[in-house]
């Protein structure tokens, strides 16, 4: 028998409808999970779980009246950049002033409406700029696959919180792939949405919130909820309405495109790329028409961006009091530093490369309804470690194949493609035109039919 705490939002919420099950129930089983992983994990920051008994039981009181909103007691978790009323807001260091939100965000404001039942906040690295569980403030997160393994990030405690069970939805932020890393590391499905479909506040070039979660379907879910307007982010798009719950496709015919080598950074591993190649043979089995992608990212590009996200980050660092600076996790203080001396005119050629790659995606992907491509060219390593390859020297090796689609503002997907023999998850990436997000969940649910094996979930 499924215990209650591996169950999707989906099958929770038809067994609430049918008095099958109890959110109070439901909520108990997530927290007795929690109780067994998380002194394991070190996923959650501001966990009240007295505060999920005391919404889960409000819940069962509106399914009892038929008053049930639209994701009513369902358990999961908010990053802990996401503002929630009343709590602060360390941004993953110990720098921070640890000061109580006036109110939630955007995203946060969402999901309370929807009925979520919040358990807490998911833990994240110093100001979100590492790919990685490691924080100044927070304790080690780590994946619950692997626990001598990284989870990912920036959102590392929601790909180990979804992984390990802790409720079925998670929401992430991604600026470079912050959502699809941990997710692809962690066997998530992890949607990083357009920019702007999602409101989000603050808002900044490329940053966006979005789901994770086991299922394709419960993403489609939580997109429903999340990306219902909000007029606090003044780059949010025009609302639209958008049957998110919609995932069938015809595959028949789709053009897709297939990139195997990002053209810099890490090499794409074997055990990758096979797992992938296994992928783009299914969809081209199903009728799609499978074509090669050259690489399209240039180290200029890359290059630039770290000089333009250094810049900013010691716009920020270096403006603190010492005694703060030297609370910064040391990676990321010195990754910054190397922003302090550069010349404006480099900082402007850097950011200008923000559209360089942007013009560059959109070419990429005219002739394709879709680009396949792994999430990231390596599977997970050492939790300890800032990044796969740990140097602050070279940030971004990894990213190669997430960060085009932030500065293009096109959707894109991590899901599950298998497991190294080592038993790590592999992630495909599925990138969609721009604001093609229904098109990527769809084109991710065909593969979640089309996938060989089930999904056995790590137990603690």
């Amino acid at each position: 028998m499924t215990d209650l705490a591996d169950l999707s939002a989906a099958e929770l919420l038809a067994a609430f409808r049918a008095r099958r099950l109890s959110p109070v129930e439901v909520t108990e089983a997530v927290i007795a999970r929690i109780g067994a992983w998380e002194p394991k994990l070190d996923a959650l920051y501001a966990y009240d779980p007295e505060g999920a008994r005391a919404q889960a039981r409000a819940s069962e009181a509106r399914w009892a009246k038929g008053e049930a909103l639209p994701l009513d007691g369902v358990p999961g978790t908010i990053k802990e950049n996401i503002r929630t009323k009343g709590v602060a807001v360390p941004l993953g260091t110990a720098a921070s002033d640890l000061a109580p939100a006036a109110d939630d965000a955007p995203p946060a404001a969402r999901l309370r409406e929807a009925g979520l039942v919040l358990l807490g906040k998911t833990t994240m690295p110093d100001y979100g700029m590492l790919s990685s569980g490691l924080s100044s403030f927070h304790r080690l997160a780590r994946n619950p696959w692997d626990t001598t393994k990284n989870p990912g990030g920036s959102s590392a405690g929601a790909g180990a919180a979804g992984a390990a069970g802790y409720g079925p939805l998670h929401v992430g932020t991604d600026i470079g792939g912050s959502i699809r890393l941990p997710a692809g590391w962690c066997g998530l499905v992890g949607l990083k949405p357009s920019f702007g479909r999602v409101p989000i506040d603050p808002t900044y070039y490329g940053r966006v919130a979005g789901p994770m979660t086991r299922t394709v379907e419960d993403a489609a879910l939580m997109m429903r909820e999340l990306s219902k307007p909000d007029a606090r982010d003044g780059m949010s798009l025009p609302p639209q309405q958008i049957d998110w719950l919609a995932l069938d496709i015809d595959l028949k015919g789709l053009r897709i495109g297939l990139q195997l080598d990002a053209g810099i950074g890490l090499a794409v591993e074997p055990e990758t790329k096979a797992a992938i190649e296994a992928a783009a043979k299914a969809f081209a089995a199903a009728g799609a028409v499978v074509e090669p992608v050259a690489p399209h990212i240039t180290r200029a590009m890359l290059d630039g961006l770290d000089d333009f996200w250094r810049q900013r980050a010691w716009v920020d660092i270096g403006a603190l009091p010492r005694e703060k600076q030297d609370k910064v996790l040391p990676y990321i203080f010195q990754w910054a530093e190397g922003g302090r001396d550069l010349p404006g005119e480099r900082v402007y050629r850097g950011m200008s490369q923000m559209m360089a790659m942007r013009d560059a995606a959109l070419k990429a992907i005219a002739p394709y309804d879709f680009i396949l491509s792994p999430v990231s060219p390596v599977p997970s390593f050492p939790a300890e470690w800032a990044s796969p390859i740990d140097d602050p020297a070279r940030p971004f090796e990894h990213i190669c194949f997430t960060v085009a689609a932030n500065m293009s503002d096109q959707p894109a997907i991590s899901v599950h493609a298998g497991l190294t023999a080592a038993g790590l998850p592999i992630g495909l990436q599925i990138t969609g035109k721009r604001f093609d997000d229904l098109g990527v969940l769809r084109m991710a649910r065909a593969w979640e039919t089309m996938r060989s094996e089930a999904i056995r979930w790590p137990a603690a």
